[in-house]
């Protein structure tokens, strides 16, 4: 592992960074955050807003200033608005074209397709939301089946398809809205402004990275990584780490010392599922640990010095939340009371008391 690369990426990601920003903020200085879970995706932009609550990450949702959609690699993200739709002609053509198998798997022709975005687009067209749940039944309603994976796909084709996004939530559940009427102002880029736009933002804020880490991120070929990182070069420096080429912002991080703090990432976090090759802050050999079963649900992480060194999980109950660690190895004296530091901020993140917590005996990796 390299505890600079580790160090660096602390500071660019901001979560070891003295900068204070707004939630909408933190966003856009990453470009993307990954969020296909909703609850990890508020504490992925909390943990990154020192002074934030759950309720401010929330309110930011709710307001449309940051919208929750899929994008990059077919998954959905945390993205500012008016980046949404470049985003999405950047990303969309390839995907759906990738996606015509599945799609014929599940007997979801393009007729089929058609119609499910006319019904979903009367439903919204004034401009509310529906929940989940109910778009669905609308669905079915209409005579368009929806079991299995089949409405989750006419979703997905209608998100990439530019014509919905997730709007506010409605208590536990997502709701959906018309792209069109939820974001009022759209930058308009070419597909090679889109590509440079996307080099800049990344190694700016994940950076050190290499091309190859760019490529993986963002869901396009090397060709394309190469070109993207070609355009943005000189806002950018390299630096050769064993045998490779990083590329980071010319002008670094205010927090680039070794870390000494414990942070509670969240899981699909930027810090580790932002990189092709993670071997900086993750040993190989711990890794599997990290997505049991290679089943693609990344836990939540203990960071410790910049280095990945086990999973938590939280319970909440009714007067507040217990916490359960699980380390790879015997934590270091030293990271014990950093890690009731980090138990803390996450707590007081969701407004609620630590009610306990515990720390499994460390098992090593076979």
């Amino acid at each position: 592992m390299n505890t600079n690369i580790a160090y660096r990426r602390l500071a660019n990601q901001l979560i070891n960074s003295p900068i204070s920003l707004e939630p909408e903020e933190v966003v856009r200085r990453l470009g993307a955050l990954q969020a296909q879970d909703y609850l990890q995706a508020v504490w992925a932009v909390g943990l990154r807003t020192p002074s934030a609550t759950l309720a401010a990450v929330e309110r930011a949702i709710a307001e449309g200033k940051i919208v929750l959609t899929w994008t990059l690699r077919g998954t959905i993200h945390c993205v500012p608005p008016e980046d949404v739709k470049w985003l999405l002609r950047l990303s969309g053509p390839r995907l759906l074209k990738q996606a015509v198998r599945r799609m014929a798997q599940l007997e979801l022709d393009e007729g089929t397709l058609e119609r499910s975005r006319k019904i979903i687009y009367n439903a919204l067209k004034s401009g509310g939301s529906i929940r989940r749940p109910d778009l669905l039944a609308l669905l079915e309603g209409e005579g368009i089946r929806t079991e299995g994976q089949r409405g989750y796909h006419i979703l997905w084709h209608s998100a990439y398809s530019g014509l919905i996004c997730f709007g506010p939530r409605n208590g536990k559940q997502q709701t959906f809205v018309l792209l069109d009427k939820w974001v009022e102002h759209s930058r308009q880029l070419s597909f090679e402004e889109s590509l440079s736009e996307l080099a800049l933002r990344y190694f700016t804020a994940h950076g050190p990275a290499t091309v190859k880490d760019l490529a993986w991120w963002a869901g396009i070929t090397l060709t394309e990584a190469r070109a993207g990182l070609e355009a943005v070069k000189p806002e950018l420096i390299s630096e050769i780490i064993t045998g490779a080429e990083y590329w980071m912002p010319a002008t670094p991080a205010e927090t680039q010392l070794p870390s000494k703090e414990v942070h509670l990432l969240p899981g699909f976090d930027e810090y580790i599922l932002g990189y092709n090759d993670r071997s900086a802050v993750l040993e190989p050999e711990t890794a599997p640990r990290i997505v049991p079963g290679n089943n693609g649900v990344f836990l939540p992480a203990i960071a410790a010095g910049g280095q990945i060194l086990g999973t938590w999980k939280r319970t909440v109950k009714t007067k507040g939340i217990e916490l359960k660690f699980s380390p790879f190895e015997p934590l270091e004296h030293k990271w014990r009371e950093k890690l009731m530091q980090a138990a803390e901020r996450y707590a007081a993140f969701l407004g609620l008391p630590v009610l306990k917590t515990e720390c499994e005996e460390a098992h090593t990796a076979r």
